[in-house]
């Protein structure tokens, strides 16, 4: 069988010439280091519902003698596959588990894995997937290398309005170019639209058979060729499973079932869980709002006890929620990191974003904390670029492990053939094409701001609003912001005001290079360099022009 692939020829997984899914003498298979492997094991036993009727697992056994259980998917017929990405080079043995133990060709099967050491250089295979850091505050790759989370939001990217391979490319290149690392999606079971809206389905149809009898594994193929590809470009899939209130409409053990087959065809890329979005709001036309709510609530927390338990990989988990994700499950500590929703009202909604990604990095568990919906760029006719800068930089100063943006027009896939139109509760969230809409000037924006900040070691940044005056608080949110690391590096983020701030806590006897740079074009203008007068301060000059600045103050050698 050939290995799977993320963006690279890595190898071949050959077999022996013993047939594939039959017992008889062990297979040999060769691969590459954080490379995924893919093969088959084939039933000559009939199974009448083999979705529902036998589970699969693979237990490798490592090179340091530490086991992994992979569960494997069912891929139709009488066929089940198996993804495994060795997380270091050195020779592996497997062994097959069935819950079904007298078949021999699902029971009992055994092999070895060669891997070899990995020699490319895609970011997420050279680094590894991602975790959360020691630190508890941010992520990073599996080598210890930080990870800068800037996200987007493809909630529909796996339907076919998103078209493969020609629309999928254009839009994940563009992302790419302009520094995006993460794609929110959704695995089939969507926001705003009933269950088996044709508005939902892909090339091969809906991810479940009508009456949620069976997995669909064409919708899943289909599926594949779009994770495989985020993954191969750099970009991390944060995989959202369902929709929170298809929990009470599928039951809690259908959920698991399709978060065992998300698990076992995309935990071995490099991919991060979002067990479900605004996991705790029933669905619009609910008539047991309450009810529901309290159900999803618990459901979520025992499913992300599931998820923890069959993932080989321990890949992070949260939840997307109506505003914080500690607040959608019963215990936050099921938790890895905590994602927020904020509200779509423009200015209206900085309160809420800033007091929320504060007060949360206070709460216990200690724990990432970032902004996974907010003003998605163009909705409600605003929301407009220099929203999507003041909440990208404010959040970050503030003390956020990243930021997610979003365009309306994307998120649904709007085209200008289909627009999405209304959903459930019968408004319209907007019909701009998602061609137009990725194209709107704030993704490019917040990229410039991402590129500013990883010149420096943003990982060791934390807030200091102390260090300028005057400076945000609750009374004011339209004052400035500031972050970095004391005697390397300031970062002061300044909306638009007529009277330039000051910056103070300067350290005695440190000059600093200093620049203003303007996030809308990512262009910087150099200023004369700045030591302390006698009381630790400095007072900017008037800024270029009234829109927003940020300066930046670097230590000089």
């Amino acid at each position: 069988m050939a290995a799977g692939q993320f963006g690279e020829t890595q190898g071949s997984a050959t077999p022996n010439p013993s047939k594939p899914g039959t017992s008889g003498a062990a297979r040999e298979l060769y691969g590459s280091e954080r490379c995924v492997a893919e093969w088959a094991y084939v039933s000559s036993k009939p199974y009448a519902d083999p979705f529902n009727q036998v589970e699969l697992d693979v237990i490798f056994r490592g090179p340091e003698g530490n086991e992994q259980r992979v569960p494997a998917f069912w891929a139709g017929g009488q066929e089940w596959r198996i993804r495994y990405a060795p997380p270091r080079s050195g020779r592996y043995t497997y062994r097959t588990v069935s819950s079904d133990p007298g078949n021999p060709d699902l029971h009992g099967q055994t092999g070895t894995l060669e891997v070899s050491p990995y020699k490319g250089d895609k970011p997420l295979i050279k680094h590894g997937g991602i975790r959360v850091a020691a630190d508890r505050r941010h992520f990073e790759h599996e080598d210890g290398t930080p990870f800068f989370w800037l996200g987007d939001t493809w909630w529909m990217g796996l339907c076919r309005r998103l078209g493969w391979p020609d629309d999928f490319e254009t839009l994940a290149a563009d992302r790419v170019r302009k520094g995006f690392s993460v794609v929110q999606i959704v695995a089939g079971l969507y926001p705003d639209m009933p269950p088996f809206d044709p508005r939902g389905a892909n090339e091969a149809g809906y991810p479940w058979e009508a009456g949620y009898a069976r997995i669909n594994p064409g919708y899943f193929d289909m599926a594949d060729l779009r994770i495989r590809y985020l993954a191969g470009q750099g970009l991390v899939p944060c995989v959202v499973g369902c929709w929170g209130y298809f929990l009470p409409i599928m039951g809690l053990s259908k959920i698991k079932k399709h978060w065992r087959n998300i698990i076992a065809r995309w935990a071995a890329y490099p991919v991060v869980w979002c067990l479900a979005g605004e996991a705790a709001m029933p669905y619009y036309l609910s008539k047991h709002k309450a009810e529901d709510s309290a159900l999803q609530k618990h459901g979520w927390t025992e499913v992300a006890k599931f998820v923890r338990s069959i993932d080989p990989y321990r890949r992070p988990i949260t939840v997307h929620p109506s505003r914080s994700a500690m607040n959608n499950v019963e215990d936050p500590a099921v938790l890895d990191f905590d994602m927020l929703q904020t509200g779509h009202s423009d200015r209206q909604s900085i309160p809420s974003t800033i007091d929320t990604v504060t007060g949360d990095l206070d709460r216990l568990p200690r724990m990432p904390v970032l902004v996974g919906e907010c003003c998605y760029e163009g909705i409600l006719d605003e929301n407009r670029q220099e929203i999507e800068r003041f909440m990208f930089m404010t959040c970050i100063l503030s003390g956020a492990a990243g930021h997610t943006y979003g365009a309306n027009g994307i998120w649904q896939v709007n085209t200008p053939e289909h627009p999405y139109g209304p959903s459930p509760h019968g408004r319209c969230w907007g019909n701009t094409p998602w061609q137009v809409a990725y194209q709107l000037p704030g993704s490019e924006q917040i990229g410039h701001c991402k590129k500013l900040l990883t010149r420096y070691p943003w990982w060791r940044f934390e807030p200091h609003p102390e260090w300028v005056e005057p400076r945000w608080s609750k009374k004011d949110y339209m004052l400035p912001y500031a972050a970095g690391i004391p005697g390397e590096v300031r970062v002061v983020f300044i909306p638009t005001m007529w009277i330039p701030p000051k910056l103070s806590g300067l350290e005695s006897g440190t000059t600093y290079r200093a620049f203003f740079f303007n996030p809308r074009t990512g262009k910087e203008q150099s200023l004369e360099d700045v030591t302390a007068d006698a009381t630790g301060a400095w007072q900017a000059p008037i800024m270029p022009t009234l829109e927003q600045w940020l300066i930046v103050l670097e230590k000089k050698a």
